[in-house]
């Protein structure tokens, strides 16, 4: 049975642990003891991606790894992947290199496109500083992958939801969305769809390059918000133009409202072989109560 790494054990690796669980051996890099993955089986290394020099056991650890941690919450390069990576492969070898690696990132990478249909052939162009960050992750993984020899596969998620991680705050403070005429599309992912592809990214042979995880249908975001205020049983948002919503929400939140793209993941489909369970917020958002 080979090893697998996992960094960032957040919610979505742990959807994914019953799956990987019967497939690997499995170590987690941990901040702190968490007495759940260990009464998992799961084999915890106390570390933080902040602090290179913690990182060093994890050198020959795994044959596989899946990195989902994200980057730290300023500037527009992601220093955790970098030390992660040196820790890796440290200088004067000796360790045994991962077979594969696996990156968790973000279709924002691609900033605005102007609502167009995309795959994974557009050219990033990054308008935040976090989906800069994550665009660094990946050119930093990419060049050590590539001098490595170590299979790199890049999942770049969307929005991702479930019924625990959705926008009812927002609906109950009643905060505005865009009206149809400034609205943009927005592009979705469950985190149970998310879970089963970063299995399939580990264990597919055909599993390489850059795949977008994201499911069939773009939606504007006004439309998903309203799905979501419906099966909640909250009113729907206010409707207002772009200058007004731009006044109520923060920078950060507006900015998710600055760019819009429909993506493509025929890639995903045909390479990984994914079948989604929830191929479109319709299916995937659940109805929590009636509505008010």
């Amino acid at each position: 049975m080979e090893s697998l790494l996992i960094v960032g054990c957040g919610d979505i690796a742990r959807r994914a642990l019953p799956e990987l669980r019967r497939r690997y051996r499995i170590t987690a890099l941990v901040r702190a003891r968490a007495p759940d993955l260990a009464a998992c089986g799961v084999e915890l290394v106390e570390g933080d991606l902040d602090d290179a020099a913690s990182l060093a056991p994890l050198a020959g650890r795994a044959h596989r790894i899946a990195h989902l941690a994200p980057p730290a919450a300023s500037g527009e390069l992601d220093a955790r992947t970098r030390n992660l990576l040196a820790a890796l492969a440290p200088r004067g070898g000796g360790a045994m290199l991962p077979r594969r690696f696996v990156y968790l990132s973000t279709s924002g990478v691609y900033g605005d496109c102007a609502g167009e249909w995309i795959d994974e052939n557009r050219a990033p162009n990054p308008g935040t500083t976090r989906a800069k960050r994550r665009l660094d992750a990946e050119s930093a993984i990419s060049e050590w992958g590539a001098g490595h020899g170590v299979e790199l596969v890049i999942l770049r998620a969307p929005g991702i939801y479930a019924s625990d991680r959705l926008p009812l705050e927002r609906l109950a403070r009643a905060m505005p969305a865009l009206r149809a005429e400034d609205d943009v599309y927005s592009n979705h992912i469950h985190a149970d769809d998310l879970a089963a592809i970063l299995v399939a990214a580990l264990e597919s042979a055909q599993a390489r390059g850059i795949y977008n995880a994201s499911d069939d249908a773009p939606m504007k975001i006004g439309d998903f918000l309203d799905l979501v205020a419906d099966r909640a049983g909250y009113s729907r948002p206010p409707r207002l133009p772009r200058e007004e919503v731009a006044r109520v929400l923060a920078p950060e939140q507006f900015s998710f409202m600055s760019e819009s793209r429909r993506i493509s993941n025929r890639r995903l489909k045909a390479d990984l072989g994914v079948r989604l369970s929830y191929p479109s917020a319709f299916t995937g958002v659940p109805k929590l109560r009636e509505t008010a």
